[in-house]
């Protein structure tokens, strides 16, 4: 089992950057296709950024197309989330999670079979 703990959130101004990062405990981290999820109150959990285990191939949820840059190093078992040009929109606890390398659709929250607590992300106007 894949355990995942996140870093890196907190306060910031609307325009403000911030990095997000996640440590995985497995050594098959790099078996894994890895994303990134955000859920604001009263909101449902929504796909934010993806990235495919071999590193080779990102994708985004439209809202932070040009703004978040997805990244991974497998050699040290972390995934990161360079958010830049912040919005008080993105404001919601961001999660890191893991989806099996037989999924074909990152994009879809139900792929993921692990997750880490969340960290929270709040930009202020």
């Amino acid at each position: 089992q894949v355990q995942l703990v996140e870093s890196g959130g907190g306060l910031v101004q609307a325009g403000g950057s911030l990095r997000l990062s996640c440590a995985a405990s497995d050594r098959t981290f790099s078996n894994y296709h890895m994303g990134w999820i955000r859920q604001a109150p009263g909101k449902e959990r929504e796909f934010v950024a993806a990235i495919l285990r071999s590193g080779g191939h990102t994708y985004y949820a439209e809202s932070v197309e040009g703004r978040f840059t997805i990244s991974r190093d497998n050699a040290k078992n972390t995934v990161d989330l360079q958010m830049n040009s912040l919005k008080p929109e993105d404001t919601a606890v961001y999660y890191c999670a893991a989806a099996p390398p037989t999924i074909w659709d990152v994009t879809s929250t139900v792929a993921y079979d692990y997750w880490g607590q969340g960290t929270q992300v709040t930009v202020s106007s």
